[in-house]
C-alpha cells in the first residue's frame, strides 16, 4: 500500500510518570509543515537547580560533560580528571575485555565509573550517564536473553508486546549497571539492500510510530524506578530511505515525505517522553525542490530548529559513533559545527582527549558561542536529574548485579512465536507431528546461535560467535530434539548420502551469516537473492527436495529475501528473520498444537532479486500484512521464477 500520510496516534499519559508527556498534536499530518508540539512545563526549582550547577563549573567541566568516549579507551581516573559526562560501551566492548564478564563484573566496572565521575573537585559534583546498544535484550551480554530483532517484532503487530520487551531490556540493562539504552531505532526500512534492515520494524510509518511510543514507554517507565533507563530516538532522521539502500548515505526526499514518513515515529516517540535523541550519519537531500540539507550531524535546521524548537524536544543529541568526521571539514575530533548545529553530547569513543583540547580551542576562540555549550550542558544536566542520576546510585536499584534478571527468556518465547511468518504450507507439510517418525534437520543454520540472533550480538557484527559464547537460549535443532525426543531428531548440515526413507518430515534451516551496519549493505548493482548470496543453503535443499519427503524450510534474515526458487523447492517456508536466542519459540509453532502462526509481514516480500522496495518497479510477492497459518490455510502454488540478471540495471 502506498503511504500518503499518517494520523497521529493518540497517546496514553504514562500515569504517575515522573516525566510528563509532551503535548500531543490533533488531526492528520498532510506534510505541509512539521508538527508543532509543545514540551511539557518545566519544572522551576530542577531548572534554578540546573542554572545554579552550570553557573558554577569552568569551561574544562562543561566540556567534559558534553564528551562521551568509548570503555575501552578510558579509565575511571580519566574520567575524575577530565570531567567526563558519559561513557558507552560500543558493540564488542565488555568489562576487561572478557566477552564472557558475569553481570556482577559489569556492575563492578559501573561502580568505578560512577565514583569516579563524583569524585572531582567540582563545586557540584555530576554523576555519569553510560549508554550501551541493547537493540534486542542487552546484546552485549553473555548469558542475557536476545529477543528478534526489529524486522520480526514488526511481524507481530503487537505494541503491548513490545513495551513488555522494553521493561524487560531496561530490567536486563539496570542489571549491569547502566542506566541509558539506544533505542528505540525509528527508520523506516524502503530498501531491503540496507545492512540495518533488520533494525526496522517495518516499511509502514504508522507502525513505526506505534512501536517507538510502546518502546520508549516500556525503557522509560516512571524514568526514576529500579527498572527504568533513558530511551534514545534514533536515527535521526531518514536513516531508513538512503538512495539504494547504502548505509550512512543521502535521503533523497521530498520534504513533505520526510514530515509524513521518516518523521512519524518521532512525533510519538517524544510525546512518550523520549529523553534522549542520536542524530543520523545520514544526510538529506531534496532532490526536487534543489535543497541539500546535508549531513543530519552538521544541520542546524534539523537538529535545532525542527527538532529542538518545532518539536519542542527539550532532552539532548547524542552524536552516533565518530559521526561528526562525516560533516564537510570536521574530523573524528574537531567539528564545532555539529556542536554549532545542535548536537549536545559528542561520541569520540577513541579520540576524546583531543576533541576535549579542539572544542577547548574553539570556545576560547568564538567559533562555539558559549551559549551553546551551556545550552548543551544544561540539556544533559535535566536529562540526568529527570533520571535520578543525582538522588541514586545505579548501583542502589534491586537489579543491580542479579544475574536472574537478565533472563527474559519466557518472554523472548512468546516474542519468536508472534514474529515469524508462515509464507507457504502445501498439504499439510506443517505442522510436524510428535510420534509420527523422524525429524531430518539439514542447513548450517539449525544449529547456530550466531545466525540465529544476528547482528548486534555479543559483538557488533554478531561474528566471531560460538554457541557456548551466549551461555543461554536454544538452536532450533536444539528445541526441536527437546520438544520432539533426541532419537527422534537427526542433524546433517549439507542433507548429503542421506537415506530419506527413515524420515518423516524434513526441516531446512536456511540463514544469513551474521551482519550489522555498513557492512550489511549489498551494494547496488548486486542482485538481492539469497541463494545467489548463500549457495550453500540452496545445495542443502536440493539436496532433500523432490525425495518423497515433505520439506519445511525455515530462512533466517534479516530482510525480506528474495526466495522464489527455495519456496519453490519447499512444501513449506517459514520467514523467521532473526529470532534471537529462543529458539524454543519457533518450535513452537512449527509444531502446532497450543500455538498458530500468527505474524504478518511488516515489509512486502519481493518477488524479484532486483525488486528492493513497495516503489513503482518493484515485484511483491507477497504484500505487507501477509501471512498463512493452520487456521487460515491457503494455496500457494508455483511461484514465478524471473531471470536473475549478473547487476541490476
Amino acid at each position: 500500500m502506498t503511504f500518503h500520510k499518517t494520523t497521529l496516534l493518540p497517546l496514553l499519559l504514562l500515569a504517575g510518570c515522573a516525566v510528563a508527556p509532551m503535548t500531543d498534536v490533533a488531526g492528520p499530518i498532510d506534510g505541509s509543515d512539521w508538527p508543532a508540539l509543545r514540551a511539557p512545563a518545566p519544572d522551576a526549582a530542577m531548572e534554578a537547580r540546573i542554572a545554579r550547577i552550570v553557573a558554577g563549573m569552568t569551561l574544562a567541566q562543561k566540556i567534559g560533560q558534553i564528551t562521551q568516549p568509548d570503555v575501552r579507551y578510558i579509565t575511571p581516573d580519566e574520567v575524575r580528571q577530565y570531567y567526563i559526562g558519559s561513557v558507552l560501551n560500543g558493540g564488542g566492548a565488555w568489562p576487561g575485555m572478557n566477552k564472557h564478564a558475569t553481570v556482577a563484573e559489569w556492575a563492578a566496572l559501573s561502580d568505578r565509573f560512577h565514583d569516579a565521575a563524583l569524585a572531582t573537585d567540582m563545586a557540584t559534583p555530576i554523576p555519569l550517564i553510560w549508554g550501551t546498544d541493547a537493540v534486542h535484550g542487552h546484546n552485549n551480554v553473555s548469558g542475557a536473553t536476545l529477543f528478534p530483532h526489529n524486522i520480526g517484532l514488526g511481524a507481530a503487530h503487537d505494541p503491548a508486546l513490545i513495551e513488555r520487551i522494553g521493561r524487560a531490556t531496561a530490567r536486563q540493562v539496570r542489571a549491569t549497571g547502566i542506566t541509558w539504552v539506544f533505542a528505540p531505532t525509528l527508520a523506516v526500512g524502503e530498501n531491503r539492500r540496507w545492512g540495518r534492515t533488520y533494525e526496522s520494524y517495518s516499511s509502514d510509518p504508522q507502525l513505526v510510530a506505534e512501536y517507538g511510543e510502546a518502546l520508549v514507554r516500556g525503557l522509560q517507565g516512571r524514568l526514576t524506578g529500579d527498572g527504568d533507563v533513558v530511551a534514545t530516538a534514533k536515527h535521526y532522521m531518514g536513516d531508513g530511505g538512503t538512495y539504494n539502500g547504502v548505509d550512512q548515505g543521502e535521503t533523497r526526499a521530498t520534504r513533505a515525505e520526510m514530515i509524513t514518513r521518516h518523521g512519524a515515529g518521532y512525533y510519538t516517540a517524544l510525546n512518550a517522553g523520549v529523553q534522549t535523541v542520536m542524530a543520523s550519519y545520514s544526510s538529506w537531500n531534496d532532490v526536487q525542490a534543489g535543497r541539500d540539507y546535508g549531513k543530519m550531524h552538521g544541520s542546524r535546521e534539523m537538529l535545532t530548529d525542527v527538532l529542538k524548537d518545532r518539536l519542542g524536544f527539550d532532552g539532548f543529541v547524542v552524536s552516533d559513533w565518530n559521526g561528526i568526521e562525516q560533516v564537510p571539514g570536521c574530523t573524528k575530533s574537531h567539528c564545532p559545527q555539529a556542536i554549532n548545529a545542535g548536537v549536545d553530547m559528542v561520541m569520540v569513543p577513541e579520540d576524546w582527549r583531543a576533541f576535549i583540547q579542539n572544542t577547548t580551542q574553539d570556545v576560547e576562540a568564538g567559533r562555539i558561542p558559549v551559549s551553546r555549550i551551556d545550552d548543551a550542558v544544561t540539556r544533559i544536566l535535566r536529562v540526568k536529574l529527570r533520571s535520578g542520576l543525582f538522588d541514586r546510585a545505579p548501583s542502589d536499584s534491586r537489579f543491580n548485579g542479579r544475574a536472574e534478571a537478565i533472563d527474559a527468556a519466557e518472554l523472548a518465547r512468546e516474542a519468536v512465536r508472534k514474529s515469524v511468518v508462515l509464507l507457504k504450507n502445501e498439504d499439510k507439510a506443517l505442522p510436524l507431528a510428535r510420534g509420527a517418525g523422524k525429524v531430518l534437520v539439514v542447513g548450517d543454520s539449525a544449529d547456530s546461535l550466531s545466525n540465529q540472533t544476528g547482528g548486534w550480538s555479543l559483538t557488533w557484527q554478531g561474528t566471531e560467535n560460538s554457541n557456548a559464547d551466549f551461555a543461554t537460549g536454544s538452536t532450533l535443532l536444539g528445541a526441536l530434539k527437546s520438544q520432539l525426543g533426541a532419537e527422534n531428531v537427526v542433524y546433517s548440515p549439507d542433507g548429503s548420502g542421506v537415506d530419506m526413507s527413515a524420515f518423516s518430515k524434513v526441516v531446512v534451516v536456511l540463514g544469513e551469516t551474521p551482519y550489522a551496519e555498513y557492512n550489511g549493505d549489498v551494494r547496488f548493482p548486486t542482485p538481492v537473492q539469497h541463494s545467489r548470496l548463500h549457495p550453500r543453503d540452496l545445495a542443502a535443499l536440493r539436496a532433500v527436495s523432490g525425495k518423497g519427503v515433505p520439506v519445511v524450510s525455515v530462512l533466517y534474515s534479516g530482510r525480506p529475501a528474495y526466495a522464489n526458487d527455495l519456496i519453490n523447492l519447499s512444501d513449506a517456508f517459514v520467514a523467521a528473520f532473526l529470532p534471537g536466542t529462543e529458539g524454543a519459540g519457533l518450535a513452537d509453532v512449527l509444531l502446532g498444537g497450543r500455538f498458530d502462526f500468527t505474524g504478518r509481514l511488516s515489509f512486502a516480500w519481493p518477488g524479484s532479486a532486483c525488486s528492493t522496495g513497495e516503489g513503482a518497479g518493484d515485484v511483491v510477492q507477497f504484500p505487507r500484512g501477509y501471512g498463512l497459518s493452520y487456521a487460515r490455510p491457503a494455496r500457494t502454488g508455483e511461484l514465478p521464477l524471473p531471470a536473475t540478471p549478473g547487476t541490476c540495471d
